[in-house]
């Protein structure tokens, strides 16, 4: 697209403009009607969209006209300052802020409106689940079937779609599905916790959104006071934006439609969250008079890096035309290496990172290892450890600090050690076995009366009467940890291990949580066991594979004095969602296999699938020299070696981009370049794996027929050949279940095994 003219003489433009490029100085002079800016990944648009401001303040319009929503207080701080370096301390008036900061704003004006005090209590996630907590509890609730992690989840959906508890309590079709899954009381739930929150005076971070847009829909006065307060109106990362925030910034702006949005479709990346990609596909036709601005000159990364990040996002049907271009330096070649397994990987990628480091003469700070979820962290720290290298966990913990490692930690510490206290304390009553705060206090008033351990108590509970109804949960967590105890000698530390975390509940406690959260402890949980499982296996251990030698090993490793001091000299390590606006001299994407990345879950249809894509496309455009893609042809899971194929998304990204002379492979064409090759770091026989000299091609789904016609299914049998309108052609397996709540279970061609409740299944048989 051609550079929109400036609409300005020349002598009323103020210098500070002329450091900008023509696209940029073109969108930071088009002040007037909306604008699209699309800002390829390091563009300069935070540079942009600060020089507009201050254009817009130095043309004479009052910084209290202006709003300009961010998603991080980080972002409008720094643009805050950036402002005032420009254009001088007026800056500090400008309504600048976060979503949620500048719409609590609004609401201290306005909240007797909606029948809020102006000192209303905000909630954070701990204080929602509290209450909900207390809400299960005075409904009688089983708060195993309702967890409130889940419930927290749904309400906050139903909020970010506009939907209020008397809504979702009309609608049939979410309380069919809430009846079907086991969770029938949920719209009461949702309403109970609506209603307790205002009679609080409270809202939760959902509610400043939906409250806000309550209030401009419902009050004209005040809606015409604020689209008369905000002359100009800017967002960025818009394509981050979700229903709710779409609508409130479309109402603000429906008076002056001096509305500029920046943003990246190729940068979309938290739908999980709510995040609706349409809102910037879409922009043009909210706003047909939209001149678009195209920021395509990258200024952070090299021209192998600019390009192959390029030739991966074009595989994504949907998305807005550009081509992101670099006058940088060519740069080298992006290393893609094959490693025998996760562990290998990790000391690959500790080894190239403390090569790199000395012969460049970098700062460990100039590194950052990138992962598709937290649990890939394990491998990475210790093999950093083992390296020498100083590392922080960036926007999480380390992974032996987190809650749930410490409690399995806390548990295998007890085996070991029942006089340990501390570790007593943290899991007696997790999972949940009816043990309390108060019999706890009871327990540690009798051990310090008795000069004993609390352990000790427990074991001669029933000389304790003043215990009560609870000696009998106490007697039989004393008998469980007892029962742990012959076995840490003779077996070695992963038998123990995963015996305890199956027996003690733990581990089902966690599988059973389906939220975000609750999958990601699974995971850990699962990850920890792997851990235990190479430590018995690592040669260096042959003489000690007991469970007190690696508890000492894990003791050494989290004692460490360790600070968050951003500008300690670490490397980073992070997820990708976490590392979206950083930048690293040096990146490594780790774990990069199928059904890891992209993830098993975002195999089901093209929007996750390219949700994932662009996913990668951020990961890439972290780095600015050097680039490493990694991945394993084995990883240990639940205690099995699972062999894995490359990623699909490595064969996406153009090949002369790409250097894979680490893999020792005489012909680097596609059909070679990612071919297996068997592990040998386990010494057990194993399942031989099916080998495969190509990569299997990528198990989409079947297109959907838009003639398809579901049949009668009330018949259906085990063994019946059926079509799905969604998943194509399969085989049923079972039936189970009556009426209504009958399901089938049914391996599909292309996809698998998938349970399908009859009474909603678009299916006929063949």
């Amino acid at each position: 697209m051609m550079p929109w003219p400036d609409q300005r003489p020349a002598d009323d433009i103020p210098p500070f403009i002329d450091s900008l490029n023509p696209s940029q100085r073109a969108a930071a002079l088009n002040t007037d009607g909306p604008v699209m800016i699309i800002a390829g990944a390091g563009s300069g648009k935070t540079r942009v969209l600060t020089y507009r401001i201050a254009y817009i303040m130095h043309k004479g319009t009052d910084p209290f006209n202006i709003l300009s929503l961010t998603f991080t207080n980080k972002a409008a701080k720094e643009m805050r300052i950036r402002i005032e370096k420009l254009v001088g301390t007026e800056a500090k008036n400008l309504w600048m802020g976060t979503f949620h900061s500048v719409f609590a704003r609004i609401l201290r004006q306005e909240a007797d409106k909606i029948g809020y005090p102006s000192s209303f209590t905000i909630y954070d996630s701990d204080d929602s689940k509290s209450l909900i907590k207390a809400i299960l509890k005075e409904m009688q609730i089983d708060d195993k079937v309702y967890k409130p992690s889940l419930v927290l989840s749904r309400i906050s959906l139903a909020k970010n779609n506009l939907m209020a508890a008397k809504d979702y309590l009309q609608n049939d079709e979410l309380t069919n599905s809430d009846k079907v899954a086991g969770r029938p009381k949920f719209g009461e739930i949702f309403q109970q916790y609506t209603s307790r929150c205002f009679k609080a005076g409270a809202m939760d971070f959902d509610d400043i959104l939906i409250n806000t847009y309550h209030l401009l829909q419902n009050q004209p006065n005040v809606l015409n006071k604020w689209q008369h307060r905000f002359k100009y109106i800017m967002v960025d990362e818009y394509q981050d934006t979700n229903h709710v925030q779409y609508m409130i910034t479309k109402l603000l702006a429906a008076v002056n439609h001096n509305i500029c949005v920046v943003g990246d479709d190729a940068q979309s990346i938290y739908a999980f969250r709510g995040a609706n990609i349409q809102n910037i596909l879409n922009y043009e036709r909210d706003y047909p008079e939209v001149a678009t601005f195209k920021l395509e000159q990258n200024y952070r990364s090299t021209k192998n890096i600019v390009n192959a990040a390029s030739s991966l996002i074009k595989h994504n049907k949907h998305q807005l035309e550009k081509e992101v271009w670099t006058a940088n330096e060519e740069g080298e070649k992006i290393k893609v290496s094959r490693n025998p397994s996760d562990s290998d990987e990790g000391r690959r990628v500790a080894q190239l990172i403390f090569e790199d480091k000395h012969q460049l003469h970098l700062p460990n700070k100039a590194f950052a290892i990138l992962y598709r979820t937290n649990a890939q962290s394990r491998s990475m720290e210790e093999a950093l450890r083992k390296q020498g290298v100083e590392y922080r966990i960036y926007g999480g913990v380390s992974f032996y600090q987190r809650k749930e490692i410490k409690d399995m930690l806390a548990y295998l510490r007890l085996v070991i050690n029942p006089q340990d206290e501390e570790a007593l304390k943290r899991i007696i009553n997790f999972p949940v076995r009816g043990i309390g705060n108060t019999t706890v206090t009871r327990l540690i008033y009798l051990a310090n009366e008795h000069n004993c351990s609390v352990f000790d108590i427990i074991k001669q509970i029933r000389q304790y009467p003043e215990i009560g109804a609870s000696a009998g949960k106490v007697e039989q967590f004393g008998m469980l940890i007892d029962s742990f105890r012959p076995q840490s000698e003779p077996k070695n530390a992963y038998d123990i291990a995963a015996d305890v975390a199956k027996r003690t509940g733990l581990l089902k406690t966690l599988f059973d949580d389906k939220s975000p959260e609750g999958l990601s402890k699974y995971e850990n949980i699962t990850e920890f066991l792997n851990s235990v499982q190479e430590f018995v296996e690592d040669d260096e251990n042959e003489s000690e594979k007991t469970l007190p030698m690696f508890l000492e090993n894990v003791a050494l490793y989290t004692d460490e004095d360790r600070t968050n001091d951003p500008n300690r000299d670490c490397v980073s390590l992070m997820t990708i969602h976490a590392s979206k606006g950083l930048e690293f001299p040096i990146v490594h994407i780790v774990g990069l296999e199928e059904n890891l990345f992209p993830s098993q879950m975002a195999l089901m249809n093209r929007n996750e699938i390219e949700e994932e894509r662009r996913l990668f496309y951020v990961a890439i455009t972290r780095a600015e020299q050097r680039l490493y893609l990694s991945f394993a042809t084995s990883r240990f899971r639940h205690g099995n070696l699972l062999h894995c194929e490359p990623s699909r998304f490595l064969q996406e990204i153009d090949p002369r981009y790409l250097d894979m002379s680490a893999n020792s492979m005489a012909a680097p064409s596609m059909s070679q370049r990612f071919h297996r090759e068997p592990s040998v770091s386990s010494k057990e026989p194993l399942q031989k794996p099916k080998v495969y000299t190509t990569p299997r091609p990528p198990q989409a789904l079947p297109p959907e027929d838009p003639n398809f016609t579901p049949g009668d299914i009330s018949h259906l049998a085990v063994g019946d050949r059926v079509q799905h309108q969604r998943f194509g052609m399969g085989t049923v397996t079972t039936i189970e279940g009556e009426g209504n709540n009958q399901k089938a279970n049914v391996l599909f061609d292309q996809i698998g095994t998938k349970t399908l409740v009859l009474k909603f299944a678009k299916m006929r048989i063949l």
